[in-house]
């Protein structure tokens, strides 16, 4: 964590955002793929263990970005995290068709970054 915290603190957020987004998107979606056969309660005991990670990696990273922004800009920004890694997991791992649905929603995120950023 050394290295890590001699980032700049926004670099340091994104970056743990970015790891825990990939751990959730895989706890959240992944089952559908790889435990597509298994019962229901073996893909969530599964989700909750690779859920584990996510929180190991978001919790940190809310705690050192809330020392720069707040609540909300924080939320916006796991959500902007979210949209960049679901799109290509669900075109690379679920096989999914890349949508112009994709372009409209990032576009909205956007004006959404915009609008909690720009009184700061």
């Amino acid at each position: 964590m050394s290295f890590l915290s001699s980032l700049p603190i926004p670099l340091q957020t994104v970056m743990l955002l970015l790891a825990s987004n990939i751990f959730m998107t895989f706890a959240w979606y992944g089952h559908l793929r790889s435990l597509s056969a298994a019962p229901w309660y073996v893909a969530a005991l599964v989700s909750w263990g690779i859920a584990l990670f996510e929180y190991l990696l978001q919790v940190p990273a809310n705690r050192i970005g809330f020392s720069l922004w707040n609540v909300g800009q924080l939320k916006i920004l796991q959500e902007v995290i979210t949209l960049a890694v679901f799109v290509p997991f669900s075109v690379l791992y679920l096989g999914q068709p890349l949508k112009w649905d994709y372009l409209w929603a990032g576009l909205c995120m956007v004006g959404a970054v915009y609008f909690i950023f720009r009184s700061a």
